[in-house]
């Protein structure tokens, strides 16, 4: 069984997720907690194997207990769902390491195999939301030379692969037996070969482009 944190200010959501996930026969939820504040310590007490994390919660919300997880060299998966109120809250989590986020709507299947994946050391990116975080960002996205696209080698599109699955550089050069400037300058040339000025928006042209693999 997967051991699940689950992190969501509304107790009908809480319950309502827990009773579902318990049908699944995969996934346990062993903790709760109603904001990121309490996410670090439960962590601690629980030992779970991934946190399922709402973005959007009073006191503390997802991207402060991204924030507060990270400070705590807390590293574990962390699987975002939401509402997709605003697009750059999705943009953040990504960025402080969250593997994958999804639409509180999903199917019971759906989120249990973005678990499964997520504690595999894969991440889950649902479409729509992709789709619609491109929107926002796609003019500063898009690339002016396809081209550029197409000349990503083997080892890049493998690191862009890595990048979406939200590990660090150090992590990356670790996976790959690579010195971690070696992934730096690699990383800078992807962003260079796909017009983008950041990891994130890599990570979803990317997507977009088919360049990384959708678990």
């Amino acid at each position: 069984m997967i051991r699940v944190l689950l992190v969501d200010d509304q107790t009908l959501i809480r319950e309502g997720i827990k009773s579902l996930l318990a049908l699944s026969g995969q996934v346990s939820v062993v903790a709760e907690c109603k904001d990121g504040s309490e996410v670090v310590a439960a962590v601690r007490q629980h030992q779970p194997d991934l946190i399922l994390l709402d973005l959007s919660m009073p006191v503390c919300d997802g991207i402060g207990a991204l924030r507060l997880l990270q400070q705590a060299g807390l590293n574990l998966p962390v699987l975002i769902l939401t509402t997709f109120e605003e697009h750059d809250l999705v943009l953040q989590s990504i960025q402080l390491g969250a593997r994958g986020y999804l639409l509180k709507d999903v199917s019971l299947q759906a989120l249990t195999q973005a678990i499964v994946t997520l504690t595999q050391g894969g991440s889950c990116f649902q479409s729509s939301v992709t789709e619609r975080l491109l929107a926002g960002i796609k003019p500063a996205a898009m690339p002016a030379d396809r081209h550029d696209i197409d000349a990503l080698s083997e080892k890049e599109l493998e690191i862009l692969q890595l990048m979406a699955g939200g590990y660090s550089n150090k992590e990356i050069a670790t996976a790959l037996y690579k010195s971690e400037g070696t992934i730096k300058n690699q990383i800078s040339s992807i962003l260079i070969k796909l017009g983008v000025r950041d990891r994130t928006r890599a990570v979803l042209l990317g997507l977009e482009l088919g360049l990384i693999q959708q678990r």
